[in-house]
């Protein structure tokens, strides 16, 4: 990167929640920024005050702070170039609007939305242009171009409604070095003539973030594919505005896709394949409806940060498991796939699975310690030590420790029906030498693996009974259900008395 000083940003609308597909863009900026030693920004973009929601911008803080992404400027820590939410940086825009508007590749427009309507559909009835206020038809509405003399002026000094247009060459091939996907070209004339400015002081999109970027120093623009037809329109405002010679480089990344493959990933279809796609719970202010999060999902954030980095990015080798500072080391935007990446929900489960069971014992204690003391139950450390080395390597998610080991804490109350039908039968045999070893099992004069054992084949040679009649039905007993690690390690776990009197209670709630 030669000498320049980095300077990169992401920079979300809070308009709801964060899809991971932004958090994945953030994550780029973020890895970019700290190999090349730079900085990056986090900015708010909500100039669309009309599509403002409570709370998003909160959670998109929180989100990246669950995450481990940290940003070197932002709300929060401020920096040279603040502020850094755009509805306080509204006074800037207008001088750069106007300045546009005297160097003639800007105008005022006055026309209403029943005009821009009609404009459409006469053009749409042409077939010969875009439907679009553009090159082709600006002429024919009513802005600073078309009016006569001093008719625009007129109109703004009496307070009539206008927006500021950006005047779009006629035809001109626009050129985008763009440092994922190479040089990408335009034709001028399938671009519209986009609102800049609106009279009640608000910038859009388009000349809010060139401005920002450009006072921001930001040096290369890192975001996702879907502004991709938007570069030609940004790359002619730095030149309007005569800072050609410090445009950052782009790049755009390649959508995240369904799981088929099929268009982009939606909230829609998370919740019909059951998978989140925001990193954290969301709670609509306005309908109360909760979209899942990975985060109450019950996946670590360096799981969920290793998985995302693999969604368009690949290292070039066949590791998998990254650090984030593995991660900052190997990346780079030339390994950055032009294509769209399909998203995995296994995949994502197993990247999961694989940060669980490398986790310190002592912290995957902390895990379930912590689902235990939701529901009020208490156990010494040593006991879930126990538990856990019989269950992680069956766990993906959090949940999964104590869903995968809530027989070791609480006896089951009820029995599967299916499972009694297939290893209670039939029950008078069964429930008769399950009565003999109950008895057989008191006399056992140390509960520990090898007696245990030796003692259980013996009863079974001695009954002339197979392995699996002896164990499905006290797996049955222990557990209510045929899941689970092996009997003898359950047994041995909940010691002798549970064992027994799981054994019992069984005894009395089944038939035979």
């Amino acid at each position: 990167m030669n000498n320049q000083k980095i300077r990169v940003r992401f920079a979300p609308s809070p308009t709801g929640p964060l899809h991971i597909g932004g958090v994945r863009t953030a994550l780029y900026n973020f890895l970019f920024a700290r190999k090349h030693g730079g900085k990056l920004i986090l900015r708010i973009e909500d100039t669309d005050q009309n599509r403002y929601v409570k709370g998003a911008e909160d959670y998109i803080i929180e989100s990246f702070n669950w995450c481990g992404i940290q940003f070197d400027e932002d709300l929060v820590k401020g920096g040279p170039f603040g502020p850094y939410r755009q509805s306080e940086r509204k006074g800037i825009y207008r001088e750069y609007a106007l300045r546009l508007v005297d160097n003639g590749h800007a105008y005022y427009a006055f026309d209403t939305p029943e005009e821009l309507d009609a404009m459409r559909e006469r053009e749409k009835n042409k077939d010969v242009h875009l439907s679009q206020y553009g090159p082709f038809t600006r002429m024919g509405m009513k802005n600073s171009l078309s009016l006569p003399g001093d008719e625009a002026e007129r109109r703004i000094e009496s307070g009539e409604a206008y927006v500021i247009r950006i005047r779009i060459p006629e035809n001109e091939e626009i050129h985008v070095n763009d440092l994922i996907r190479g040089d990408v070209h335009v034709q001028s004339s399938s671009l519209d003539d986009k609102v800049l400015f609106k009279s009640d002081g608000w910038p859009t999109y388009h000349l809010a973030n060139i401005v920002d970027d450009h006072l921001m120093e930001i040096t290369h623009v890192i975001r996702g594919e879907e502004w991709l037809p938007s570069a030609p329109l940004h790359i002619l405002l730095y030149r309007y505005l005569g800072w050609e010679e410090t445009m950052p480089a782009f790049a755009h990344l390649p959508l995240l896709l369904k799981p088929d493959g099929n268009g982009k990933l939606s909230k829609r279809d998370g919740d019909r394949l059951g998978f989140p796609v925001f990193p954290l719970q969301w709670t609509d202010p306005a309908t109360k409806d909760i979209s899942s999060g990975y985060r109450e999902s019950g996946y670590l954030p360096e799981a969920f940060v290793n998985m995302l980095a693999f969604l368009g990015w690949n290292p070039g080798t066949e590791q998998e498991l990254f650090t984030m500072d593995e991660l900052i080391d190997a990346f780079s935007l030339e390994r950055v796939g032009k294509h769209g990446s399909k998203f995995d929900p296994e995949k994502a489960r197993w990247y999961n699975h694989q940060y669980l069971v490398r986790k310190p014992e002592e912290e995957l204690i902390g895990l379930l310690k912590s689902e235990l003391e939701k529901r009020n139950l208490h156990f010494e450390d040593s006991y879930i030590a126990g538990v856990i080395h019989l269950i992680k390597d069956r766990a993906s998610l959090i949940p999964d420790l104590w869903n995968n080991s809530v027989f070791f804490f609480v006896p089951p109350a009820e029995y599967d029906e299916q499972v009694v039908r297939k290893v209670w039968n039939p029950a008078e045999v069964v429930s008769g030498f399950l009565r003999s070893f109950l008895e057989e099992g008191k006399e056992i004069p140390g509960w520990e693996h090898d007696p245990v054992h030796t003692f259980i084949q013996d009863f079974i040679a001695r009954k002339n009974i197979k392995m699996g009649q002896l164990m499905n039905p006290l797996r049955l007993l222990m557990v209510g259900n045929n899941q689970g690690p092996g009997i003898l390690e359950i047994a041995i776990l909940l010691g002798k008395e549970e064992f027994l009197k799981r054994i019992e209670s069984g005894l009395k709630k089944l038939p035979g």
